[in-house]
C-alpha cells in the first residue's frame, strides 16, 4: 500500500456530551475500550497499514489528548491541528487541505468503535468503485436507525437517498462516518466555506455519486454510555498495543474514569 497516496484525518475534537460526568475532565476520544484509548486502536490500526501521514484535530480536553500523542511509542508518526473553535467536520477539511494535497483523504470519526478491514475499504475504493464516485462511505447494519445517516442505493451500492436522523427511516444501513474522499470533494469544500458539516451539507451534494463498503463487523458510536459499555465486551484486534508500559499508560490505568468503565 502506497502511503504516500493517503492523508489521514483523525476526527477527536468532540466534547461528548451524551458522555457527561465521564467527559467532565477525560476526552471522549481516550475513552477506554477494553482498558486501551479508543484513539490507540485506530493510530495502531494505521500503522499496521504503512499509512503514515496521520493528523488529529484538536479542541476539547486539547492537552490531555497532545500529551497523548506525544507518547514516545507514537514515534512522531501523528500531527496534531488545533481548533480554538469547532470548525465543523468540513471546515476542518478546509483548514487542512494543505495538508492533504492532492492525496486521497481517509477521513475517521475517531470517537467511533469499528471493526473494521480497513485494507479491504482502501482496495475497494483504490480499485473497485465506480469511477464516477469521488467518495466512498463506509456503511454498517445499526439498530436505531432513528439515530443516524441511513442511506437508499442502487444496484451498484451507490447512495441514491440520504437521510440524516429522522423518524422512520427507510432501513437500517447506516453511514459508518469514514470516507474516502478524492481531491474533487476537497476542491469543493474548499470553494464552498458555508459548509461545515460533512453529514448535512456535503453529503448532500454528492449523492448519486458516492460508492459504499460495508463492514459487516462490529461498529459502535461510543458517544452513548450504553454502547461504551458493550464495546468492552467486543472482539478485540489481534495486534497488542501496550506491549510495554509507558508512564502515560500508567497514569491511564489509575483513572478513575478508566476504572469506572470496566467496572460496569
Amino acid at each position: 500500500m502506497n502511503e504516500e497516496k493517503i492523508s489521514t484525518l483523525l476526527l477527536a475534537a468532540g466534547t461528548g456530551s451524551r458522555l457527561k460526568p465521564l467527559t467532565n475532565s477525560w476526552p471522549k476520544c481516550l475513552m477506554p475500550v477494553g482498558g486501551i484509548p479508543l484513539l490507540e486502536y485506530w493510530i495502531m490500526a494505521l500503522k499496521k497499514l504503512r499509512l503514515t501521514k496521520i493528523l488529529v484535530n484538536l479542541h476539547y480536553l486539547s492537552p490531555i489528548v497532545r500529551g497523548f500523542l506525544a507518547r514516545e511509542r507514537f514515534g512522531g508518526l501523528v500531527e496534531w491541528t488545533f481548533e480554538e473553535e469547532l470548525l465543523g467536520t468540513a471546515g476542518t477539511i478546509k483548514k487542512n487541505k494543505n495538508f492533504i494535497g492532492d492525496d486521497t483523504l481517509l477521513l475517521i470519526h475517531a470517537d467511533n468503535w469499528s471493526l473494521c478491514k480497513l485494507d479491504e475499504f482502501i482496495n475497494f475504493h483504490k480499485n473497485l468503485r465506480p469511477k464516477y464516485c469521488p467518495i466512498t462511505m463506509m456503511t454498517f447494519e445499526t439498530e436505531s436507525p432513528e439515530t443516524c445517516g441511513i442511506v437508499e442505493l442502487n444496484a451498484e451500492n451507490v447512495v441514491t437517498q440520504f437521510h440524516e436522523k429522522v423518524l422512520n427511516p427507510p432501513g437500517n444501513k447506516a453511514n459508518a462516518a469514514i470516507y474516502l474522499i478524492e481531491k474533487e470533494v476537497i476542491d469543493w469544500i474548499d470553494l464552498h466555506p458555508a459548509n461545515k458539516d460533512f453529514s448535512t451539507e456535503v453529503i448532500p451534494h454528492f449523492v448519486g455519486r458516492i460508492a459504499t463498503w460495508h463492514n459487516n463487523n462490529i461498529h459502535r458510536d461510543i458517544g452513548a454510555l450504553t454502547d461504551l459499555q458493550l464495546a468492552q465486551d467486543d472482539e478485540k484486534p489481534f495486534y497488542k498495543p501496550w506491549q510495554e508500559i509507558d508512564e502515560w499508560q500508567k497514569q491511564f490505568l489509575k483513572n478513575p474514569v478508566h476504572h469506572s468503565i470496566i467496572k460496569k
